[in-house]
């Protein structure tokens, strides 16, 4: 999935974030299931528990230690909030899109939710200090980043001896010859236009690039097949919520939606494209 020059992340998801909380469900992510016939929320509550785990959260929160975790491309807030109320962690959430803050901002005082904070940040350039976190997090966000390694060196940068490196991301499985990629290009573009603009890598991407930055590598898992059922609690959020999603993203961005869904789907199965965990911590 490629872009062109003038392609603005922010502006895509300024555009599309409410509609994608009836789309996507409120933690704006895949879901892992089980057996494939949980509700979206508890799917996508799954997912959030693996890179809980992976970033070793439960642990911190029996010994009573706070952590602070940055949140890279928080969406609206919904793992950020969780993690906050879960086990009590100091979470500082940022985001390219300025909707994006507002809305998790709003939907944290609504539920009166402490500890979460939201800024307006480049994932790729994010200007904390060195150090200054104990987790840093990025829940399907690097697809969307042009400059992978820069998100990689970033996350590994803030995080303190000791703390963790968590990324879950949608997978690339094989590489895709010119002549295929013309011969779907509609397809291409069809999720371009529902999902912005991407690029996908393997899980080793991500793994080896942790470990070339210094870290040790303690998970990647590939989540291809668990995560497949959420295709169709999209589509099915797209049925239940046509009008809303209508009026926010008009007929076009609709059915965009629900085609991409099929795209995916078919990308899914044919192994071309899948979904994975990477965790990585730093000596000390």
């Amino acid at each position: 999935m490629s872009q062109g020059p003038t392609y603005e992340p922010a502006a895509h998801y300024d555009h599309v974030t409410a509609a994608w909380q009836l789309l996507l469900g409120d933690e704006l992510h895949y879901g892992v299931f089980a057996d494939g016939d949980e509700p979206l929320d508890v799917a996508t509550a799954a997912l959030t528990r693996r890179m809980v785990e992976a970033a070793r959260l439960p642990e911190a929160a029996a010994s009573g230690t706070t952590l602070r975790l940055l949140d890279v491309g928080c969406g609206s807030g919904g793992p950020a909030r969780a993690l906050a109320t879960g086990f009590g962690v100091e979470v500082v959430g940022i985001t390219t899109s300025a909707v994006g803050v507002q809305t998790a901002r709003q939907r944290a005082a609504d539920l009166g939710v402490d500890g979460v904070s939201f800024e307006q940040r480049d994932g790729t350039a994010n200007e904390f200090p060195d150090a200054s976190f104990d987790v840093a997090w990025a829940l399907e966000s690097a697809h969307l980043m042009r400059d992978r390694p820069a998100l990689l060196s970033e996350c590994a940068r803030v995080v303190r001896p000791g703390g963790r490196v968590v990324l879950c991301d949608l997978l690339r499985h094989r590489e895709i010859p010119f002549a295929e990629v013309r011969a779907r290009r509609q397809d291409f573009a069809t999720l371009r236009e529902a999902f912005g603009d991407a690029h996908f890598e393997p899980l080793a991407y991500y793994a080896d690039g942790l470990a070339a930055l210094g870290l040790v590598v303690e998970v990647a898992d590939d989540l291809t097949q668990p995560t497949l059922p959420t295709f169709d609690r999209w589509r099915a959020n797209a049925a239940t919520h046509h009008d809303e999603v209508v009026e926010l993203i008009g007929h076009e961005g609709h059915e965009a939606f629900v085609r991409s869904c099929d795209v995916l789907e078919e990308f899914w199965r044919d192994g071309t494209f899948g979904y994975g965990l990477v965790a990585a911590r730093r000596p000390g």
